[in-house]
């Protein structure tokens, strides 16, 4: 009796099988990746909700800020009043004091945000080096 390759059902079965398991291998891959996807989505989705709650309840910090300083503001120039000194120069002393120290610390903010300060440093001298090893590697050095 001849031996038939095409009747033995494990290799029959891998022959016909291979391209039902590279669909059925690249739908899982597909499906992991949406799933991948979806979970990011979702994920981002709740840290924006959370920055937004934050950013929200910053501004409103700030207002409540912004009109403290301006009951303190206030305070003070009654006080100056009440130490003899008249009420218009009393809201220029501190109208002045107060416009000073928001000019320092307006011109500290911009020299500090200046774009070579900014720059990333450490990153850019990492790129480098990477770029200098791949020029080695590949001249053969």
């Amino acid at each position: 009796m001849a031996e038939n390759r095409h009747d033995e059902p494990g290799e029959a079965r891998a022959r016909s099988s291979t391209p039902e398991l590279l669909t059925e291998a690249m739908s899982h891959v597909t499906s992991m990746v949406r799933g991948e996807m979806d979970l990011f989505r979702a994920e981002m989705q709740q840290s924006m909700n959370q920055a937004m709650a934050a950013i929200g309840m910053m501004v409103a910090g700030v207002v409540l800020i912004l009109v403290a300083l301006n009951v303190f503001a206030a305070a003070f120039v009654a006080w100056l009043t009440q130490a003899g000194v008249g009420p218009g120069w009393s809201s220029v002393i501190v109208g002045g004091a107060l416009a000073i120290l928001a000019l320092i610390l307006l011109l500290t903010g911009k020299n500090k945000l200046k774009l070579v300060n900014l720059a990333p440093k450490r990153t850019a001298k990492n790129v480098q080096r990477d770029a200098h090893t791949v020029k080695e590697v590949s001249h053969g050095h």
